[in-house]
Parts: C-alpha cells; sequence; structure tokens
C-alpha cells in the first residue's frame, strides 16, 4: 500500500495486507479508511459503515481513489469476514505502542468480555465471539486484544496476550480466573509483577489466605510485616469504604507459598457500602509478587485500577458502541469490527480537548470533518 496515500489513518495501518485475491473492484484502503471513519462517527454495523460512506462520498473522495465509488455492506461484510485477524491486532499493537508506554508501575488489566450477538443461530451461542483485553489503565486505553474459543477458555486468551506483552516493569492484574500458577510464571518471567485475585477456583489457597489474615485482624497484625490503608468516597446517598491490608509474611502459607512462582505479599480488601442507610460489606483477597517497597495505598490503588476495566472499557464498549447488540456473524468479521471499535475508542479518549462523553464525541465526529480529523490527528 501507499501510505502517503491516506494520511488520514494511523500508518500502521497502512500495512494491513489484503485479504482477497486479484481482480477486485475496490482498493482494499479505502474500504478499512471508511471503515475506520464510518465506526469513530458511530457505525454499528457494515450497512452503517456503506451509509456513512455514502453521505460522506463528496469528501471521502478529496484523499481516496474510489475508483467504483463507495463499496456496499456486502462488501464491508465480506472484505473484514476474510481479513487475518491476527494480522490486524499486530497492526494496532504498532499503533498503540507509539501512544502508551508501559513499565515504570504501569497497570495492565486483563479481562474478558464476550460479544454476546455474535452467534449464528439462536440455539447455538457456542459459536460467539469472546476477547481478552488488556487495558493501560493509566491511560484508559485497550492496549492488546485476542479472541479465545469461548467464555470457558479465557486462560488460553491471557497466555497469548502475556506472550506478546512488554511486562518488564509493569503490574499485571487478573481477576480470580486468572488465579493461575503457570500465569503467575509467565508474568515475572516478562519482568512484571502481578496482583492476583483468589477465589474458589483454587479452593485451598483461597481458603488459608482468608484465615491468615482473618486471624492476623484478631491480633491486629501483631508480629507481621503489614500495611494499611483507608480510602472513603461518598456521594448521592452512597458512602463507600475501601479497608486494605498487606503482609509479607507469604511463609504462613506453608508449603503454598514456596509452590507460587515470585510470591512475596498477601493482600486483602474491605469494601462497605452505605446506600440510603442500607449497609453491604465484601472481602477480596489477593495474592502478589510486589514487595515491601510497595505501600498499602498502592495496592489499592491497583485493585481499584483494575476495576476500572468496567468502567472506562466494558461500559463504553456497551453503552457508546453498543457491542452486545451488535450482528456481526460471518468469519472474522465479529473479531475485527470489534478491533474497529477498540481503535476509535482509543482514538476518542485520547483527544481531549472536548470535555464531553465518548458517545458526544462519535456524533461530533460524523457531523464534523475537522474534529474528525482531529481525532484521528491524536
Amino acid at each position: 500500500m501507499d501510505a502517503a496515500a491516506t494520511p488520514l489513518i494511523p500508518r500502521a495501518f497502512t500495512e494491513l495486507p489484503d485479504p482477497r485475491s486479484a481482480n477486485h473492484m475496490h482498493r482494499f484502503l479505502d474500504i478499512l479508511t471508511i471503515a475506520i471513519l464510518a465506526v469513530i462517527s458511530g457505525a454499528e454495523g457494515w450497512s452503517d459503515v456503506a451509509h456513512y460512506g455514502q453521505s460522506k462520498k463528496e469528501w471521502l473522495a478529496t484523499f481516496l481513489e474510489l475508483p467504483a465509488g463507495i463499496p456496499s455492506h456486502d462488501t464491508f461484510d465480506r472484505v473484514f469476514s476474510l481479513l487475518d485477524p491476527a494480522a490486524f491486532e499486530r497492526c494496532f499493537r504498532a499503533w498503540i505502542a507509539s501512544l502508551v508506554q508501559l513499565g515504570n508501575g504501569q497497570l495492565i488489566a486483563l479481562d474478558g468480555k464476550s460479544l454476546r450477538r455474535s452467534f449464528a443461530n439462536g440455539w447455538d451461542k457456542s459459536g460467539m465471539a469472546h476477547m481478552v483485553s488488556a487495558f493501560v489503565q493509566a491511560n484508559h486505553m485497550v492496549f492488546a486484544q485476542v479472541k479465545t474459543d469461548g467464555k470457558g477458555h479465557e486462560l488460553d486468551g491471557i497466555q497469548k496476550l502475556l506472550a506478546v506483552l512488554d511486562l518488564q516493569g509493569s503490574v499485571v492484574t487478573i481477576d480470580a480466573l486468572g488465579c493461575n500458577k503457570e500465569i503467575a510464571q509467565m508474568i515475572v518471567e516478562g519482568g512484571g509483577d502481578y496482583l492476583l485475585q483468589v477465589k474458589d477456583n483454587q479452593p485451598t489457597l483461597h481458603a488459608q489466605v482468608q484465615t491468615l489474615v482473618q486471624e492476623a485482624l484478631l491480633e491486629d497484625f501483631k508480629g507481621f510485616s503489614h500495611d494499611r490503608d483507608q480510602t472513603v468516597d461518598g456521594g448521592h446517598g452512597r458512602i463507600e469504604t475501601r479497608r486494605v491490608w498487606v503482609t509479607w509474611n507469604v511463609e504462613h502459607l506453608g508449603k503454598l507459598a514456596g509452590e507460587w512462582p515470585g510470591l512475596k505479599s498477601i493482600v486483602a480488601v474491605e469494601c462497605t457500602r452505605e446506600i440510603n442507610g442500607h449497609v453491604s460489606k465484601e472481602w477480596h483477597y489477593y495474592i502478589s509478587s510486589l514487595d515491601r517497597r510497595r505501600k498499602a495505598s498502592t495496592f489499592l490503588a491497583y485493585t481499584r485500577g483494575h476495576w476500572s476495566v468496567e468502567n472506562n472499557l466494558h461500559w463504553h464498549l456497551d453503552v457508546s458502541f453498543n457491542e452486545d447488540q451488535r450482528r456481526i456473524r460471518k468469519g472474522n468479521g465479529a473479531e475485527n469490527f470489534s478491533r474497529l471499535c477498540r481503535l476509535a475508542l482509543n482514538l476518542l479518549k485520547n483527544e481531549k480537548t472536548r470535555k464531553v462523553g465518548i458517545k458526544i464525541k462519535r456524533h461530533l465526529c460524523g457531523w464534523d470533518n475537522e474534529y474528525l480529523l482531529k481525532v484521528l490527528a491524536g
């Protein structure tokens, strides 16, 4: 592809190979550019993408060749169903690496999300696409993502992501599903640290961590090397108190301490919520490779940072991009459209001049070509 022919889209994507055979009517770079612009501007499916192209045809023709006009929605559907998602992901990671710097204690949260309408038939949801994303909390951006064979195969997706990420100096958080010795080993070998939530999928570890913490609390952690912290947030009739305790005496876990690679600390977080006089309390337990140099407040910030994946990524994909209602099912189409949405979300988050929500920013991009160019410029 001629990178200079289309200066609008990030240069990394101009190297994406055309999945079609020869003798096609539309240039692949035109198809890719229209799709990226349309999704940023509010498109939620291939029909929307084609209608966006038709409505912006005069403007698009000022920088695209469009030898056969605007492609139909069937053409967009076919091309993206054929497009190699691994190649698309490599381009995505090359681009985002220019925007997001890892290391220096940067938090990388790994979490999965199903594309709920991506199955072929209502009676068989086994083909539903399930994506696992690496989310850089400080920038609120998706750094990488992979498709798994289903929700029960998230561990495989987590391992694939860890294998391609530069973990040196970063802290990786994963919910209880990722509390796995092989996962911990991969993170430590990659030069990173982990903070893994412990639940009943690791019953022995969970029982021992819970017992250790609760017994230590009875003695106010006397004899333990530990730290503690507390935060209180409130508003609109809600008060939320989070208390965290960290101990580095992992030897009290007995032989389990030696079975987990790099294990250096045990963390407990008590979350108390009071809403209009009704009080609820939850306990969350974690194991970590972080040592005594990190204060309890840092551990609490990391646990809250992981929760922000739900608020800053999944919520936007569901509400601002309507992802759970999207009915794209052919070939690689669902996975590739999902990646277009994450590309758009990163670009929209990176544009800071308009103090409005993501959904309104998408509308503005559709209404105002100059603002769209500002978003693309990063």
